[in-house]
């Protein structure tokens, strides 16, 4: 898919915001501890694990069929189809996406949001941001945030507070998944908010380029000058 040049070049500030940006930090590390963490730890002790994982499944089913409409927005026919594919398959043979047959099947995850759209678009990311409970972006991932994160079975749900119970059990669910991630990261970041940010960009650079991000001190970091097909 050709990409048109982003705005930014190797020297722009990436957290120029760092201070407002390390008291949400610590807000989100507060709520996360005293609230989240808690909750997920119960959650993971009562729910089985085969439960856990179908309902993962089902929010995956839907990230699935975004990440369909990113890759096509980008250009990438073949893993947009390859994305209808796997949606199609979960959907209609996995009960819903309740059962993962597509991943046997050899039709892996390939996900893509519209931040990274964006950035195939050439937008360039703009500073890093920590948002309240959503956590780490930048300016340019926090314009795609609304789309996003609208995309899951609470969008086909009329009633309010069906909406808000899908939505506090997707939290949960994820934040479960990471229990042990972040004792990992608790034992072993000097400064956490350092390398949160530090892994967030890096990776969300990493799969702007599908993988193959071109060096650092490279003309034009935002935005490569074509982004590999199938990759």
């Amino acid at each position: 898919a050709s990409v048109a040049p982003g705005p930014g070049g190797p020297g722009q500030k990436v957290d120029p915001w760092e201070n407002w940006n390390r008291k949400v930090f610590g807000f989100n590390e507060s709520l996360d501890e005293n609230v989240l963490k808690p909750v997920a730890t119960a959650y993971s002790n009562v729910v089985p694990e085969p439960v856990r994982r179908g309902i993962d499944n089902v929010f995956g089913n839907f990230a699935d069929a975004w990440s369909a409409v990113n890759n096509l927005l980008q250009g990438k026919l073949e893993r947009g189809l390859r994305d209808v594919m796997r949606v199609g398959t979960n959907t209609f043979f996995g009960f819903g996406g309740i059962i993962d047959i597509a991943t046997e099947m050899g039709l892996d995850h390939q996900y893509e949001d519209f931040g990274q759209t964006l950035g195939v678009w050439g937008f360039g990311s703009g500073p890093y941001v920590v948002w309240p409970l959503l956590g780490s972006s930048t300016v340019r991932d926090s314009v795609g945030l609304p789309l996003d994160t609208a995309v899951s079975p609470a969008m086909v749900v009329d009633d309010g507070a069906s909406k808000y119970g899908i939505t506090a059990l997707r939290i949960v669910n994820t934040r479960a998944k990471l229990l042990g991630a972040s004792r990992v990261l608790d034992d072993i970041a000097l400064d956490k908010y350092t390398f949160v940010r530090d892994a967030y960009l890096q990776r969300r650079r990493s799969l702007i380029y599908d993988g193959d991000a071109p060096p650092l001190d490279a003309p034009e970091p935002d935005a490569p000058a074509s982004a590999p097909e199938g990759k």
